[in-house]
Order: C-alpha cells, then sequence, then structure tokens
C-alpha cells in the first residue's frame, strides 16, 4: 500500500484510477472508484445494469448514468474495454492484457480465453496486407456448458 498526503492508506489500484482518471481529463470520485472496483473483481464481464444492481448495495443513491459515464471514461482512458458482441448489450472487461472470449450464442454469458491464437498470424497479415497492425480482438461463439445440459 502507499501512504496518500492525510496519512491514509491508498490500495494500488485506487492510486491507479486516480491517475489514469486524472491524466485523461476526468475527477476521480467515490462512484467510479465503487463502478471500477465492482468491473476489476468481477470475471462474468458484466453489463452497466449488471454493475449498477452490485454498485447500488453500497452506494444506493448511485443513477445508472453515473454507471454509465464512469464505465465510457474508463474505457477512454483505456484502463477498461467495451465488449459489444451479438445482439445483447454491452459489456465490460476491467483486464486489459492480451486475451481473447468466448461467448455462448444461448445464455451470452462471455468468459476470458488465454492463448487462443499466435502473435505470429498478425505479423503475416501485416505482411500481406501493408496495415501496420496494432491489436486485434477476436471473439469466439458457442454453447457453453451450462447451455448443453
Amino acid at each position: 500500500m502507499s501512504k496518500a498526503t492525510n496519512g491514509a492508506a491508498i490500495e494500488p489500484q485506487t492510486q491507479g484510477l486516480r491517475t489514469a482518471l486524472v491524466r485523461c481529463g476526468h475527477r476521480y470520485t467515490a462512484q467510479r472508484a465503487a463502478v471500477y472496483e465492482t468491473l476489476y473483481a468481477a470475471s462474468s464481464h458484466p453489463t452497466a445494469d449488471e454493475i449498477f444492481t452490485s454498485v447500488r448495495r453500497e452506494i444506493p443513491d448511485i443513477s445508472l448514468a453515473t454507471v454509465y459515464k464512469a464505465l465510457e471514461a474508463f474505457v477512454g482512458c483505456g484502463i477498461a474495454s467495451k465488449l459489444t458482441m451479438g445482439n445483447g448489450p454491452a459489456r465490460y472487461d476491467g483486464r486489459m492484457d492480451a486475451h481473447e472470449h468466448i461467448r455462448c450464442l444461448s445464455c451470452g454469458t462471455v468468459s476470458d480465453v488465454d492463448h487462443a491464437s499466435s502473435p505470429d498470424w498478425l505479423n503475416a497479415v501485416s505482411l500481406q496486407t501493408d496495415f501496420q497492425v496494432l491489436g486485434y480482438r477476436l471473439e469466439l461463439v458457442g454453447t457453453c456448458p451450462a447451455c448443453q445440459a
């Protein structure tokens, strides 16, 4: 833990959020911190509504609009990503390392998949197209074990 100037302890995650928001011209607020904490702890790639429901237990007067604005600020600052897959609502991911996603076509759940592809294919695409490839998004689709049952 690092120390704040007033002597209160600040978690490294909180300090990183504060730094990222200020760097992008956004204010750090308790509401944004609660939204980020919920997103960061979730492995389910929650929707804004799901995050709202969870944060509302801690901050009863938070609005859905505040949650949406916080999520868009996080995406704009590069500390979260917005997954717009299929016809359902957007889902959000607080995990920013390179990874892919797999989505159930039946229930819509989204899960992380590590190393689904080799980075070598990006070089091949760059050579074939003369594009400077900066990144990629890969979505695998199928039916989850629960829906198969």
